[in-house]
């Protein structure tokens, strides 16, 4: 490999390894055995280098992990348990890979912080709610439309990041496929308190 890549290896080591915040570029420099001046001639700057890194983490993250999730569920199933038994595997992603979702945490918090990364973040948010339509719904991305990456996709990341960052506060609290499937069925249905419940307000 050239500098470039090497570069590109050492900080996504350095990334999974400390994290955004701890990581300099020196750090990066001993990871990937180039130099100082390399990441300015390569990349512009540590940070430039270091989203690439992180962007690049993700795309592979995706191209693992996915089609791991997306072949969790029986397609003979009845939707309910297809789409409980694909959040299970969710977790068990956060699990399999963990050093990657707790930079991830890290990562989101600089948004507001750096414009930069923020735009970068914007400019595939789109992609990503497609990608989640496709796990989901245990489909290629191609098959994925507008309209159902506009609303499906939302409600899908949505539910993705929200089980996520409860996995990462106390795994052991984090609900179900099976609990998430019945809250959202009670939810659509206007019965979140059972009758017992609402007696007690």
């Amino acid at each position: 490999m050239g500098h470039r890549e090497d570069l590109l290896e050492g900080a996504k080591r350095c990334l999974l390894d400390k994290g955004w915040t701890r990581t300099t570029a020196r750090d990066i420099v001993a990871a990937s055995g180039a130099n100082l001046a390399s990441i300015g001639y390569h990349y512009g700057s540590k940070d430039a280098l270091m989203m690439e890194a992180f962007l690049q983490l993700t795309v592979e993250w995706a191209d693992g992990a996915a089609p791991v999730i997306a072949s969790a569920a029986d397609p003979d199933a009845p939707r309910e348990e297809r789409l409980a038994a694909t959040l299970d595997r969710v977790s068990a992603s956060f699990a399999n890979d963990r050093e990657y979702w707790s930079v991830q945490m890290e990562v989101i918090g600089q948004l507001v912080k750096n414009p930069e990364l923020r735009e970068k973040f914007a400019a595939v948010q789109s992609h990503g709610r497609e990608g989640m339509v496709a796990l989901f719904e245990g489909v290629d991305d191609s098959e994925v439309g507008p309209e159902a990456t506009r609303t499906a996709g939302a409600f899908y990341h949505a539910l993705f990041v929200g089980l996520w960052m409860q996995w990462l506060i106390d795994p052991a609290a984090a609900p179900t496929g099976r609990e998430i499937v019945e809250g959202a069925r009670r939810a659509l249905a206007g019965t979140v308190l059972n009758a017992q419940e609402g007696a007690g307000r």
